[in-house]
């Protein structure tokens, strides 16, 4: 409980903190650079995140089959549909930062 205290007190003293970075007035021009150097970043995170996630997922199949051989076409269905799943975070992430910035 004292955790959950300590974090809650935490999470809205940065929340307050925060609060008049937001009652700024928009900065005239420039806002395109930092869109652009946004997207960089962006596309970093998505891009490790799914490699991250592709090698745990083809890690817990390998050991599965290794587990199980006989349940080969069903892990091998369940290993493309994840791997699937994970790379389309990348892709949005890619369709959404040629949209924004152009």
């Amino acid at each position: 409980m004292r955790k959950v205290f300590a974090f809650a007190l935490l999470t809205m003293g940065v929340l307050l903190m925060a609060s008049p970075v937001f009652a700024q007035e928009a900065a005239a021009g420039g806002g395109h650079q930092w869109a652009t150097i946004t997207a960089g970043f962006a596309m970093a995170i998505a891009s490790s995140v799914c490699g991250l996630a592709q090698g745990k997922a083809i890690a817990a199949a390998c050991e599965g089959l290794a587990r199980n051989p006989g349940a080969a076409p069903a892990i091998r269905f369940s290993l493309l549909l994840g791997l699937v799943l994970i790379e389309s975070l990348a892709l949005y992430t890619l369709l959404i930062i040629f949209i924004k910035v152009n």
